[in-house]
């Protein structure tokens, strides 16, 4: 049915439980596997640097989390017998991100967790897996 998943990773521990399962499914459909995470762009104006990492240092020590990342995912898709791909980009919309890489790799679904944000907290801070469901061209696989 799938060939080849997307599976977007932040680090956080829900999204680590997502991802191993996303490995599993790949494994069970016999898919190729593509692992992305969205790095954050540099949060300060040039002028107010003082007292800030420089933009230099932060954008390095984002793409070593990343790529860290990626890595661990890639090991455990390698151990699982999973032929996998990783990809990294930086925007301030993650969800866009998400979308793009989808696109650009030709993925056919999109195998996400959910934080589970309801109420308010859903309404101010947002859900990005709401957000890619709403805009995304291939099926989304919530992992919840």
């Amino acid at each position: 049915m799938f060939k080849h998943i997307l599976a977007p990773t932040d680090g956080s521990e829900l999204s680590k439980i997502a991802v191993d399962a996303a490995i599993v499914f790949a494994k069970t459909m016999g898919a190729k596997l593509t692992a992305y995470t969205c790095l954050e762009e540099y949060p300060f104006l040039q002028s107010s640097d003082a007292g800030h990492q420089t933009r230099k240092a932060f954008e390095e020590h984002a793409a070593a989390e990343g790529r860290r990342r990626l890595d661990a995912v890639a090991a455990a898709a390698s151990a699982a017998g999973v032929v996998c791909e990783t990809d990294m980009t930086v925007s301030s919309v993650p969800y866009r991100g998400i979308v793009d890489a989808a696109t650009r790799h030709g993925c056919d679904v999109v195998f996400m967790a959910s934080h589970g944000r309801r109420g308010l907290e859903g309404l101010l801070v947002g859900s990005e897996t709401q957000k890619v469901l709403t805009h995304c061209h291939v099926p989304v696989l919530v992992y919840r």
